[in-house]
């Protein structure tokens, strides 16, 4: 087939719109915010301000350091846009200000500060008890802070049963700012680290500081009581009218007689959550141990919506449009079964021979729990055609396996797999049947699955396989790890790396073996800047033959420009090798600039690359778009 090639070949922008729908009552329309943008608001929904002051606002910091972060604190400054409702509201707002801003000045150890608010000229402690203020006019209000001087830790006294804890271990340094949220931070992890012994009942028992202003210090106390050593006792599951309590209670492993930990409770809560048949969790213990010294505890859900369905539709300068459509089911049988059914068209406008569009159309079920609490059931059909630049490729695979949670952060997953695939490429038509027996152990020790920061996370895949129409073995051999690490003010910048490494090994001649086990390279999440599979080894024609191996190494530096919005610069290396290991005999890299955007649901991401050493008539640049971090 004939590798498209030009500029246009190269800019490939993808946007994807997907819409998920639950079954609900049909009513009105709601309004609802997406990313500002406000929809279907009517009157009824504005907020009703009957006696609208508007003021005029004067704000001194004190001081460049603390401007934004008292800014930021600021209901006076951030809602300056807004009336307020009435003379004695403005009052009552930049009274609850003064506060907001002492606290503010707390956290950044400022226990000298004092900050002063008039309005209309008179000072706020000065108003009478019911103002009236000019309204030919905003009111003018003033907001002066004196920060003072930065106050350190002078002593620190550890009482009770938190006396076995060293205060440098906290960041309670003798001489270090003294910000309140340290000491808020310090006293809490200190019961978390006593709950984390198994005691359910540990608490505070004293936490504050005192502040000498003659030496600008503060003495720090911190008290705390900790309870018994006790198991889990009696475990009440409540509020789900669809999941059986017995199959809740064996996913939260929450065994009775094991002893108490706050990490496992952590840990069935989000276990919990994943299945995703409930739109609440909450997990709590009694305040007192039963009679044979266990603590009793509770799991309290409430369900969500069991079936849903979604549209989505994705455009592409490259591959023209796409149509999604999926329908799924996720508590078929009360033990959370999940049934998913999709299909999916793309291709539309770049090519109208319906044999050179790409379909999907799969079935996937999933039975968690199958054997018991660590293991799941998974079993799918998927039909499809692809039809990248260098084959056609038409298949059918049947897919059945389990996974199997081994701790908290190794899941072993290993099945069957059977696939029948037609492949036309330059040579021309070949049938396969393939069948697989794919074992997976992956490694999860990132701190957050869409936007990692710190951690790592690595992924071996073998696949031994037999091919009957052609009669020969081969394996494949795959091998990823990422790396994480931040740095800065509240980890603004963020070092991400990743290698991957593949070979095919016992493999005969590649014309038989299945296109779709041949390696590739380029495109979003390869080696970006390239189009889709581009890198790969080609005959003296141009045409592309696939690899037996590859080499693939990505670096980025994620950098914060603040809560919302971020840059990414990366490069992307890659090399695909005709032999059964990488050779290096030629390696490719592309080079870029990102955008994030900061969701509830992971960072929206907007890539844009460019090849540093392209091919002859190949990709100028790629642009991608996608959700969560590429790595």
């Amino acid at each position: 087939m004939e590798r498209l090639s030009g500029n246009l070949a190269a800019a490939s922008l993808c946007l994807l719109m997907s819409l998920g729908l639950a079954t609900i009552p049909a009513t009105s329309a709601s309004a609802f915010e997406i990313f500002g943008w406000k929809f279907f608001e009517d009157d009824e929904n504005a907020s009703a301000v009957s006696d609208p002051v508007r003021y005029n606002l004067t704000f001194n910091s004190g001081g460049e350091d603390l401007d934004d972060k008292l800014q930021d604190a600021s209901s006076l400054v951030q809602e300056k846009e807004d009336p307020v409702n009435g003379d004695l509201g403005l009052v009552i707002k930049a009274r609850d200000d003064r506060e907001r801003l002492l606290a503010a000045l707390y956290e950044n150890a400022r226990y000298g500060a004092v900050v002063k608010i008039s309005v209309n000229g008179t000072d706020i402690d000065e108003l009478p008890p019911v103002p009236e203020f000019p309204r030919d006019q905003p009111v003018p209000v003033t907001v002066d802070v004196q920060p003072g001087p930065i106050f350190t830790i002078g002593t620190v006294s550890l009482t009770g049963d938190a006396t076995k804890f060293d205060p440098a271990d906290y960041d309670l340094d003798i001489g270090a700012q003294a910000n309140s949220t340290l000491v808020i931070a310090a006293a809490g992890k200190m019961v978390e680290d006593l709950e984390a012994e198994g005691r359910p009942l540990a608490r505070l028992t004293e936490r504050g500081l005192t502040a000498d202003h003659k030496t600008n210090t503060v003495d720090i106390r911190i008290g705390a009581e900790s309870g018994p050593v006790a198991d889990v006792g009696n475990l009440e599951v409540s509020g789900s009218k669809t999941v059986d309590k017995e199959f809740i209670e064996k996913w939260s492993r929450l065994d009775q007689h094991k002893r108490y930990s706050p990490q496992e409770i952590k840990d069935a809560n989000e276990r919990l959550r994943k299945l995703g048949v409930f739109s609440s969790i909450n997990i709590t213990h009694a305040d007192k141990l039963d009679e044979n010294g266990q603590i009793p505890m509770a799991i309290e859900v409430k369900d969500g919506k069991q079936r849903y369905f979604g549209a989505g539709a994705q455009f592409s300068s490259l591959d023209g449009f796409g149509l999604l459509g999926y329908w799924g089911h996720r508590n078929l049988f009360g033990g959370a079964e999940s049934l998913k059914i999709t299909g999916s068209i793309s291709g539309l406008g770049s090519e109208w021979d319906y044999r050179d569009l790409d379909y999907l159309a799969s079935i996937e079920f999933s039975k968690p729990g199958i054997f018991d609490a660590y293991s799941t059931l998974n079993i799918s059909v998927i039909a499809q055609q692809v039809v990248p630049d260098t084959y056609r490729s038409t298949s059918l695979t049947k897919l059945a396996n389990i996974a199997y949670e081994l701790n908290r952060t190794d899941t072993l997953t290993g099945g069957v797999d059977l696939t029948w695939n037609e492949t036309e490429d330059f040579r021309g038509e070949s049938q396969f049947l393939t069948f697989s027996l794919p074992v997976t152990w992956t490694r999860d020790a990132s701190d957050n699955k869409l936007d990692p920061h710190e951690g790592y996370r690595l992924k071996l895949t073998g696949i031994p396989s037999y091919e009957f129409n052609h009669q020969n073995f081969f394996t494949t051999l795959d091998g990823t790890v990422t790396g994480y690490t931040s740095f800065g003010e509240d980890d603004r910048i963020t070092l991400a790396g990743k290698f991957a490494m593949g070979s095919l090994l016992m493999a005969p001649a590649l014309e038989d073996v299945p296109a779709t086990r041949r390696f590739y390279l380029g495109g979003g999440g390869t080696v970006r800047g390239y189009a889709y599979q581009e890198i790969t080894p080609y005959n003296k024609n141009g045409d592309a033959l696939g690899g037996r191996s590859y080499m693939l190494a990505s670096f980025e530096t994620r950098i914060k420009i603040n809560e919302t919005f971020g840059v990414v610069p990366f490069i992307d290396v890659g090399s695909v090798s005709s032999q059964t290991y990488p050779d290096f005999s030629d390696i490719r890299a592309g080079a870029g600039l990102g955008i994030r955007y900061a969701t509830p649901f992971g960072p929206l991401r907007l890539d844009v690359a460019m090849p540093i050493n392209k091919y002859q008539d190949g990709s100028m640049f790629g642009i991608y778009a996608g959700i969560g971090q590429s790595f």
